[in-house]
């Protein structure tokens, strides 16, 4: 470019880095954010109501990092004795059926009567990618402003159930927060996405007016287990095949048998958009805490599910150590070789590694 050519393009002077920042205050910024806090220090912020600490330390259990492990276990430990004061609800129901816009206006209700609501929803992750949206904190516009509700948002990854593999030491840190109100929110509906009913107290079905399915839902293992059912999107035009829909529940509950606790479980229309019949499913869940009290199966069906978590942990952690054995990973790569070559079978090969 001649020197003589008008350009709009100029190098101006600018500042030099001393000027911009001072070298040391930065470095010491850096060490303070990888500072990571010990575990006194987050089991204290979590009793005292801490939101940042409640969060590092899901994030720290749900860590798969082993090193991560004894002191997620310390922090547990730590607030278990604060924990099992809330009322714990499993919320499920096909993709679609309104999951999101349910518990954001059923979790502003209950704040407004001045409880304290933590909403851990699972994202369902992919298969190919392990990613997650994790879009619940978008979804619950509401909610998430809320001082008194708390959303955590985890993948389900490979979980069973469509829980996330950590949920149950969620629930424990969140009650030793101050909630009260523990919502679990599940990826779906299927033949093995029960592992929710699992760690609740109370189970609610969400269902659709009209999807077809009143009938195909008897043959589901997931209605025996609803404690209650409700008719969402009960609004407009779908009124009418909402209270249809609950006729045809009510009468497919009466085929099982009734439940041991005194509780018959109910079938009830409402509309999360209009905030119909919403405070209706409160007083209902509070009904059933009541009876369920009364009768000691609270209590009992708490301490059953903590039998049952300690069985399937000790199932994860075996099938953790396994897979994770030197000798195991080399001898699979071959077993799994002479599988493709129809040298063996599956059940041979399985009994070769386990015998290792």
């Amino acid at each position: 470019m001649a020197k003589d050519k008008k350009t709009a393009l100029k190098v101006q002077k600018g500042v030099s880095g001393s000027e911009i920042s001072n070298t040391s205050s930065i470095q010491n910024i850096q060490k303070k954010r990888k500072a990571q806090p010990t575990p006194d220090e987050l089991i204290n912020g979590i009793l005292n109501g801490n939101i940042t600490d409640l969060s590092r330390a899901i994030t720290l259990i749900e860590s798969t990092n082993p090193e991560h492990l004894k002191k997620a276990n310390a922090v547990i430990k730590g607030c278990l004795s604060n924990a099992n004061n809330s009322i714990r609800i499993g919320i499920t129901g096909v993709p679609g059926v309104g999951k999101s816009t349910f518990i954001e206006t059923f979790g502003k209700h209950l704040t407004s009567l001045d409880r304290k609501v933590a909403v851990l929803a699972v994202d369902p992750s992919s298969t190919l990618t392990k990613g997650s949206i994790l879009g619940d904190k978008t979804r619950m516009e509401d909610l998430v402003r809320d001082a008194n509700a708390f959303i955590r948002p985890s993948a389900s990854a490979e979980s069973l159930g469509g829980v996330a593999r950590k949920t149950r030491e969620s629930i424990i840190l969140c009650e030793a927060a101050g909630f009260d109100t523990i919502i679990i929110e599940t990826v779906g509906v299927g033949q093995n996405e029960t592992a929710v009913h699992s760690m609740v107290d109370f189970f609610l079905l969400l269902k659709l007016a009209g999807a077809g399915d009143e009938l195909q839902g008897i043959k589901r293992g997931i209605i025996e287990m609803a404690d209650a059912i409700a008719i969402n999107k009960a609004d407009g035009e779908n009124k009418k095949a909402a209270k249809i829909a609950k006729a045809e529940f009510h009468r497919a509950l009466h085929l099982y048998p009734p439940k041991d606790y005194n509780w018959q479980p109910k079938v009830v229309v409402c509309s999360a958009i209009e905030n119909e019949g919403i405070s209706d499913i409160w007083d209902m869940i509070r009904e059933y805490e009541t009876t369920v009290k009364s009768s000691n199966h609270f209590n009992k069906k708490r301490n059953e599910q903590n039998k049952f978590w300690l069985i399937q942990t000790i199932e994860q952690r075996l099938k953790s150590d396994f897979f994770q054995n030197e000798t195991v990973k080399k001898e699979l790569k071959k077993q799994l070789q002479l599988i493709e070559e129809n040298k063996t079978t599956p059940f041979a090969a399985a009994e070769f590694l386990l015998n290792l």
